[in-house]
């Protein structure tokens, strides 16, 4: 990542917690919450190590297309098992791993992965701007009904009952809890770009 060093840090923390979680949730549940967790798990994962500084880890040239190999290959995964099941964690999915391919080719073809140590070339933007802004809509978008989902079903009376036997482990919210911090995330890796 080519933002500040420790958003960087703070995001890679966010992401592996949030990846980390989501691999100890593939243990439990039905066979399709087991699928959406590891889901969730490698973006999460993916996520803390597209976020390492550039100044930490230089990975040129074979990182950032290594990661944009790995993310379009989940991409195609999840639009095929869009197409068997069409459901809308699927979808979300997609976006997510091709936003992941396009700001690791982004970062790879950008000034500042090229001459990492300069400051005035790390202010240079990488990316399509209006690719960049049409998916920082999307995670905004994203995040605030997130956030607002959440916040009526804890309020809501008997709210707590309403979760139990749900989602993974029986603890939804914290499922609900991982995706919105990843969406957070990916706005943030968006605008560091």
């Amino acid at each position: 990542m080519h933002g500040p060093p420790l958003v960087g840090w703070l995001l890679v923390a966010l992401c592996t917690a949030t990846g980390a979680y989501c691999l100890v949730s593939t243990r439990a549940g039905a066979a399709g919450e087991r699928r959406a967790a590891a889901g969730d798990a490698l973006m999460g994962l993916g996520m803390a190590a597209m976020a390492v500084p550039a100044a930490a880890l230089d990975t040129r040239p074979w990182g950032q297309g290594l990661l944009a190999l790995v993310f379009a290959g989940a991409g195609v995964r999840t639009l095929m098992a869009a197409r068997r099941q069409p459901e809308a964690h699927h979808m979300h999915h997609a976006v997510g791993a091709f936003a992941m391919v396009y700001m690791a080719l982004a970062m790879a073809g950008s000034p500042a992965a090229v001459h990492a140590g300069h400051a005035a070339a790390a202010r240079e933007p990488a990316g399509v701007p209006l690719l960049t802004g049409v998916l920082l809509a999307y995670f905004a978008v994203y995040v605030v009904r997130g956030a607002a989902g959440m916040v009526p079903a804890a309020a809501a009376p008997g709210g707590e009952a309403a979760w139990q036997g749900r989602g993974r482990r029986g603890r939804p919210e914290l499922t609900h809890a991982c995706r919105l911090s990843m969406g957070i995330g990916m706005l943030t890796m968006l605008l560091t770009m």
